[in-house]
């Protein structure tokens, strides 16, 4: 079953929402019971204080509580002047009188009591100083919570409470239900403004993810063009950021590799339409068969042979496929052997190349066999775009544990614009380093992976001799 984001945002807020709802509604619920306990309680010590000042007052008549004690009138009166009358008590209190003069509460408030609801003038009794009872009952005397009442001092006795809560008035029991009811109704309330509130922030989160889950489908059908609107600074407005780089990554990605296919269709498709009209030339009898005919197949051949040695070193250095058996060797003896071994050409050209060595004793963990390519490759580019009788100028130096080499010959230069693209694969410099020379723009690629796996770093710029300079830098072994 497919659920989709905006629900589910939808639900986990709406469940969030109503746990705390819920929460504070049984918070709220039990703080106001405790505290109106709490008031009720409260407002029975009062009751019971003005009791026990009324009794001092009875007391302090004849100093004795033996007028009170043959005065069960007297007794109820008390008892009834701190609260408001109330017919059930009333109709104890008279039937009361019928019964033995110190018995207290009445027989007929035994069931209520029990019930532990019963009035408080029904749950006091009266003891003298000896804790011997005036009014109530010898046996409950274990039962009650004891109050002294004191007179100049002294204790004359003592008030004592039965077991039970107490009895909440009319309006109170009001108050309690009116605030049930209101707590009630703002639980509803909360609860539609929770589910309100939740369908408005699902929509808000899923309307942008669900643009992303369309943007990204469209990406995975090639639409690279695709792009998100940015309209938050927050994590989303990330993730829109996030994937508009990817897109603009891809769409370069895919556009760099419909030109290499299209530099490599070209590439190939020159030499061998070079191959495919001298063979008809010579099938047609137009041009005969001779030495320069070999001479020129043979080119075309070799051509193709150079590019595709060159396609394949790439894809390997590409995929970090390259073999490298690295060992600890003088980097500046591997130079100078490729520099004798090319010595030929740059004769040929009336190249002069120099060599400065400011470097000592340096000692790198590398390939030989990938330096060499790499030396070649960086050697051969000036001896076949330099003018003749121009130089090539080599400089190796150190810093702390990095050993730079910079190649610098003379004109034909290489515009400003046009340096960041000489390492980008199949690029050539059409005017001054033109196809004409040889090569497919594709050794600078090679040369700048062979680096990389050094772990070094590799740039172009302008030469102070007028032409092009190669700045590299290799991490010196310790």
């Amino acid at each position: 079953m497919h659920i989709s984001i905006l629900l589910k945002l939808f639900i986990a807020l709406l469940l969030t929402t109503l746990l705390i709802v819920a929460g504070m509604h049984l918070f709220m619920r039990q703080s106001l019971n405790r505290g109106f306990t709490e008031f009720i309680e409260a407002r029975q010590q009062e009751r019971i204080d003005l009791l026990i000042s009324r009794l001092v007052e009875n007391y302090a008549i004849s100093e004795s509580w033996k007028p009170l004690a043959t005065s069960k009138r007297q007794w109820i009166k008390i008892l009834r002047s701190d609260a408001p009358r109330r017919k059930r008590a009333m109709k104890w209190m008279k039937k009361s009188e019928n019964e033995p003069i110190n018995r207290w509460p009445p027989i007929s408030s035994e069931q209520e009591r029990n019930k532990h609801s019963a009035p408080l003038n029904l749950r006091i009794m009266l003891l003298n100083a000896d804790k011997l009872t005036i009014f109530g009952r010898q046996e409950d005397v274990s039962l009650l919570t004891l109050q002294p009442i004191f007179y100049k001092q002294k204790i004359i006795g003592y008030l004592g409470l039965l077991p039970g809560h107490p009895i909440k008035q009319l309006g109170d029991k009001q108050f309690m239900e009116q605030q049930a009811k209101a707590y009630l109704w703002i639980t509803f309330l909360m609860i539609a403004l929770s589910a309100s509130l939740a369908l408005l922030l699902a929509y808000l989160f899923g309307r942008p993810l669900k643009k992303i889950t369309v943007a990204t489908q469209a990406l995975g059908m090639g639409e690279y063009a695709m792009r998100l609107p940015i309209t938050s600074n927050d994590e989303l407005g990330q993730l829109a950021r996030d994937f508009n780089e990817m897109a603009a990554a891809l769409q370069q990605s895919e556009q760099a590799r419909q030109r290499w296919v299209a530099d490599v269709s070209h590439e190939l498709r020159t030499p061998l339409a070079i191959l495919n009209g001298e063979l008809e030339a010579l099938q047609d009898g137009i041009r005969p068969m001779n030495i320069d005919a070999i001479h020129s197949l043979s080119s075309e051949v070799s051509r193709l042979t150079r590019l595709t040695n060159d396609l394949y070193q790439l894809a390997l250095s590409d995929h970090g496929a390259l073999t490298y058996r690295k060992i600890k060797l003088n980097p500046i003896a591997l130079l100078k052997q490729n520099i004798a071994g090319l010595k030929p050409k740059f004769d040929h050209k009336q190249i002069t190349v120099t060599l400065f060595d400011k470097s000592h004793n340096i000692r790198l963990f590398a390939d030989p066999d990938r330096l060499t390519q790499l030396f070649q490759n960086l050697l051969t580019n000036s001896a076949k775009y330099t003018d003749n009788g121009g130089h090539l100028d080599i400089t190796l130096s150190q810093k702390n544990k990095t050993l730079f080499i910079d190649l610098s010959d003379s004109a034909p230069s290489v515009p400003q614009q046009k340096l960041e693209k000489l390492f980008n694969r199949l690029y050539r410099v059409e005017k001054s380093r033109s196809r004409n020379l040889g090569g497919a723009g594709l050794g600078l690629s090679i040369c700048k992976n062979i680096i990389t796996a050094h772990h070094g770093k590799m740039s172009a710029h302008p030469s102070i001799l007028g032409g092009l300079a190669i700045h590299i830098e290799l991490p010196i072994t310790p």
